[in-house]
C-alpha cells in the first residue's frame, strides 16, 4: 500500500510542477493599436511591471486595425494557456459585440483578469460659440433649438459619441452627431468652432481648457476629478447616474486556466499599486486600477447591458 501511495504521488509530481512553473516561456501583451499612444503606452508599462514580479519576458505586440477589433480577435483566438493576454479598451469589449452584427469575436471569447486603468471624460464647448457656463444651460440651448448644437467624437460608437447619446437620451434633448475618423481632428473643429461640444477626455481637453478656447461643462464620471475639482460632475447637475468612463482591461482567451488567471489578475493588481506604476500612467491621463477577475466581470456585464440599451434606445448604427 505505502508503494502504491508513493508511485501514485510520484506521478503526481510533473503536474503540480507545470503549474508552478508558469510562466515557463514569455508571456506575449496584444495591443490593438499602433505604438506610442495611451493604450501602447499602457500595455508596456503594466507589461514591464508583470515581467518583473513574474521574472519573465514580456513582450508587447501591436496589432492595429478595424478600430482595435482586430488585435481583440487576436487574443480571443489565441491558445488559452496564458501565454497570450491583451489590453482591450471598453468599448471593444462592452460595447462592439453589441453595435456590430458580424463581429470576429464574441465577448465570451475574452476571459477577464483585472482593471487596468480608467480614463475621465469631461464635456466641453467651444468658449466663443455657446455662451452655456454649466449643464443646466447647455440643456436650456439644446431644448430651445433641437439639432441646433453639435458635438463631436472619434467615430459612431466611440465612448465620446455613446455619451452624447447617452446625455440626450437622459436630459430629454436632441443635438447633433458629427462623427471624425480620430481623436485628435474632433477636437481640432471643437477649437475651431466647427462644432459645438464634445466628450473628450481630460487630458486632452485640458491645454484649451487652460487657454479659454474650451469651456469644461461636467465631468463625466460619479465623482469630481483631481484635475478640476471644482467642476461639479454631470449627475450633481441634474442628469442623476450620468457616468462615461473610459477604461482598460487585461483579459486573456476563455478557457485559460483559473490558478494562471487568479496569479496573473493579483500580481496585475499588485503592479498597479506601485507608486512609480500609477505616476507613469497618470501621465497619460490614466488612473490605475486593479482588482479580481470577479471584479472585472462584473464591471464588463454592467457596462454592457447600460450601453446596449442606449444603442438600442437611440438606434446607433456603425459607420
Amino acid at each position: 500500500m505505502k508503494r502504491l501511495l508513493a508511485i501514485v504521488a510520484l506521478a503526481a509530481l510533473p503536474l503540480v510542477s507545470a503549474a508552478q512553473a508558469y510562466p515557463a516561456k514569455p508571456i506575449r501583451i496584444v495591443v490593438p493599436f499602433p505604438p506610442g499612444g495611451p493604450t501602447d503606452v499602457l500595455g508596456r508599462v503594466v507589461g514591464d511591471g508583470i515581467g518583473e514580479a513574474l521574472r519573465q519576458t514580456v513582450l508587447v505586440e501591436n496589432k492595429s486595425g478595424a478600430a482595435g477589433n482586430i488585435g481583440v480577435d487576436q487574443v480571443a483566438k489565441a491558445a488559452a494557456d496564458g501565454y497570450t493576454l491583451g489590453v482591450i479598451p471598453a468599448g471593444n469589449v462592452a460595447v462592439n459585440p453589441t453595435l456590430f452584427a458580424n463581429l470576429p469575436y464574441k465577448q465570451s471569447d475574452l476571459a477577464p483578469v483585472t482593471m487596468l486603468a480608467t480614463v475621465e471624460n469631461v464635456l466641453v464647448v467651444n468658449a466663443e460659440a455657446v455662451p452655456a457656463r454649466n449643464l443646466k444651460e447647455l440643456l436650456a440651448l439644446a431644448k430651445q433649438k433641437p439639432a441646433a448644437l453639435s458635438y463631436a467624437s472619434p467615430g459612431a460608437g466611440s465612448q465620446a459619441h455613446l455619451a452624447g447619446e447617452l446625455l440626450e437620451l437622459s436630459a430629454g434633448v436632441h443635438m447633433l452627431h458629427v462623427p471624425y475618423r480620430g481623436i485628435a481632428p474632433a477636437v481640432n473643429d471643437l477649437v475651431g468652432g466647427q462644432v459645438s461640444m464634445m466628450f473628450a477626455p481630460f487630458q486632452t481637453a485640458l491645454p484649451h481648457i487652460r487657454s479659454g478656447k474650451l469651456r469644461a461643462i461636467g465631468v463625466a464620471s460619479l465623482k469630481r476629478s483631481h484635475v478640476m475639482p471644482e467642476l461639479p460632475t454631470i449627475a450633481e447637475q441634474g442628469v442623476p447616474k450620468f457616468e462615461a468612463v473610459s477604461w482598460y482591461a487585461l483579459m486573456a482567451p476563455a478557457g485559460t486556466p483559473a490558478d494562471i488567471v487568479e496569479k496573473l489578475s493579483a500580481e496585475g493588481t499588485r503592479v498597479l499599486a506601485r507608486r512609480d506604476i500609477r505616476e507613469k500612467l497618470a501621465a497619460q491621463g490614466m488612473e490605475a486600477a486593479g482588482g479580481s477577475a470577479q471584479q472585472l466581470a462584473s464591471t464588463v456585464q454592467a457596462e454592457s447591458q447600460r450601453w446596449a440599451e442606449v444603442i438600442r434606445k437611440q438606434n446607433i448604427k456603425p459607420e
